[in-house]
């Protein structure tokens, strides 16, 4: 007979929507408003004497919280309210001081028994939860500085390769190399060699003070490259850095030539986020220098754990950070913080040809951060802020090689076990092309984000609200069930969207309110070719079965090309046109999953098999 659905087909779509309604659920528990605290530097740790120390404090300010836990990167307290929160940020953050980075934060509340099964409740974006916002601005010009020192160790092994004698090669302030030779005719031979070995030179000869120069710049389209190559390659390192700190959906994307934008959801901790992701660290290996090495081939560094000692390195680096493959923190065999680094091949080859010939010579890892200090200047009469960027370097560790080094080593030396996870982890990540400097630095408050969910959430129930109304009083027991249909639809999209991991944010909303208009047109499609069924003459049952099969082809094309511009839009939008796109695709595929065939279970349960004459419509 018409209309009678399989057992297992009916058995399938309940299993479907009752799993869904579990990976739901956790939604239904929303985040605590807490405050985070951790240490304000490496030395300062957040242990249960802090938290005693913190509740006192909030308790003699008369500040209600719900809880205090410890974690692994800090202490969290949770509160009721966000007036009960902001209370307490402020009464912490002036008992504890400049000691500790007082934050806020949400906390998720999701029971253990779901969590066990992988439940969890939709992510939420930098609009809806809160978080941090960084605009960085890439130094170019050390980003060339940088490619041109390569540059001077080229040419020298290139020249000594050739057994071309020069006395210096010198990088200079204005942006270019300078090659020193005794006599015209081997200038002459070793710019003919650089000309054919670095076709991006532009060489000119001169003739100063009896010694033969040559003057090497680089060329336009050179420039631009090694500007691009350090905007991806330090857009591809925050992108590690940020997947290394967890953070869920986070937006790292160029924005003009030289600039990043970078967003966090979820994390109120600024400064730790700033720590990590704006440390434009690096390593270098070098040689201590010979007894009777001369002042010109040599530099004096400071170690960073011992003020006062310093040590004489070679000029000429080894190998830097770039070339290191993994790096992981642990311990040796005294107990004390290490990282084992593994180079790639490139590196280790390098690292081997250098410390073959160099064994009972001692090798220094040079720790590298490029840092910019702001002055404030006076400029006709208006003050203005003026960035000078500077390097710090300082010596890690200084060992002596007892034999050829290869691909594996170890860094010993660090102060605590904190510097070195951050070491291993800045290099697990990967070196900064250039320097990095912060140029806005903004927090989205939670308080702000609660307020977007709650007009949000208002937007989408009225809109729910005025659809059931109208399918109710419009199409009767068919519009009761489309309602049905509909709730369930929500119950599903939320429960994609949440085993998924997608995040959620204020266009993704609108899309939620877009998708509650589709998923009833395709319910209004069928229910309207029923009607015109009817008018014709056709029996109730096979009105209700040829409206769902005549119908299905329409809304289908209608559905894919709704799913193709979601898809696009995914494809070629970034931020929140993604998050719109996502809720869109998905919302698509449940609703025409609910329409079609949640609808039309039910529809067979109510009239299926039965002799009827007329059905309310």
């Amino acid at each position: 007979m018409l209309n009678r659905f399989p057992l297992w087909k009916s058995a399938l779509i309940i299993l479907v929507l009752f799993f869904a309604g579990f990976y739901a659920l956790p939604n239904l528990y929303p985040d605590d408003f807490a405050v985070q605290l951790t240490g304000n530097n490496q030395s300062t740790q957040v242990d249960e004497q802090t938290l005693t120390r913190v509740e006192s404090i909030l308790k003699s300010a008369g500040v209600e919280f719900k809880s205090s836990e410890l974690q692994e990167r800090g202490g969290l307290i949770r509160f009721n309210d966000g007036e009960a929160q902001l209370q307490g940020r402020e009464a912490l953050a002036a008992a504890l001081g400049q000691s500790y980075v007082v934050a806020l934060n949400l906390a998720p509340t999701t029971p253990e028994w779901l969590t066990s099964i992988g439940a969890g409740p939709m992510k939420l974006g930098l609009d809806l939860r809160g978080g941090v916002h960084f605009l960085l601005e890439v130094d170019m010009a050390q980003a060339v500085s940088q490619r041109l020192d390569v540059y001077v160790s080229d040419i020298k092994g290139n020249l000594r390769k050739e057994r071309l004698r020069y006395r210096e090669v010198e990088h200079l302030e204005d942006g270019s190399l300078s090659v020193r030779f005794a006599d015209v005719a081997t200038r002459d031979e070793a710019s003919s060699l650089l000309a054919r070995t670095f076709p991006e030179f532009l060489i000119t000869d001169a003739e100063v003070e009896g010694n033969a120069l040559l003057y090497i710049t680089l060329s336009e389209a050179t420039l631009r490259e090694i500007e691009d190559y350090a905007i991806k390659q330090n857009l591809t390192t925050l992108r590690n850095r940020v997947n290394e700190l967890g953070v869920a959906e986070p937006l790292v994307q160029r924005q003009g030539r030289n600039r990043i934008v970078v967003q966090l959801p979820g994390v109120q901790d600024a400064a730790a986020a700033k720590r990590i992701i704006g440390k434009t660290a690096n390593l270098e290996f070098r040689l201590e220098a010979k007894p009777d090495a001369s002042r010109a081939t040599t530099e004096t560094y400071d170690f960073r754990s011992q003020p006062g000692r310093t040590a004489v390195l070679e000029k000429d680096i080894i190998i830097t950070g770039s070339s290191v493959a993994n790096a992981q923190s642990n311990f040796d065999e005294n107990g004390q913080p290490q990282v084992s680094i593994t180079l790639d091949s490139k590196g280790g080859q390098m690292m081997g040809r250098v410390t073959r010939d160099a064994i009972q010579r001692r090798m220094a890892v040079l720790f590298v951060e490029y840092k910019a200090r702001t002055v404030t200047e006076t400029v006709e009469g208006e003050k203005v802020e003026k960035r000078i960027p500077y390097v710090e370097k300082g010596i890690i560790s200084l060992a002596t090689i007892q034999s050829a080094l290869g691909s594996s080593f170890r860094i010993t030396g660090l102060e605590n076990p904190q510097e070195s996870s951050e070491l291993a982890l800045l290099l697990r990540a990967g070196a900064l092309a250039a320097p990095i400097y912060f140029v806005e630095e903004r927090t989205v408050g939670p308080s702000m984000g609660a307020e977007n969910i709650e007009l949000g959430t208002l937007s989408v129930q009225i809109g729910f609200a005025l659809v059931l109304l109208f399918m109710l009083v419009y199409y009767k027991v068919f519009g009761l069930v489309a309602n049905i249909a509909l709730t369930l639809n929500l119950v599903l999209l939320v429960a994609v969207m949440s085993i998924l991991s997608a995040t959620l944010t204020l266009p993704g909303i609108a899309g939620i309110v877009l998708t509650v208009g589709m998923a009833v047109d395709a319910n209004v499609l069928i229910f309207e070719r029923i009607k015109e069924e009817l008018k014709i003459g056709m029996p109730v049952q096979s009105a209700i079965h040829s409206g769902f099969a005549r119908a299905f082809t329409t809304i289908l094309d209608a559905n894919v090309t709704t799913l193709l511009a979601a898809v696009i839009l995914f494809a070629m939008g970034t931020g929140p046109v993604k998050g719109f796109a996502i809720t869109l695709s998905v919302g698509i595929l449940t609703s025409m999953f609910t329409a079609i065939l949640v609808t039309r279970m039910m529809v067979n349960f109510i009239y299926g098999g039965k002799q009827i004459k007329t059905v309310k419509i």
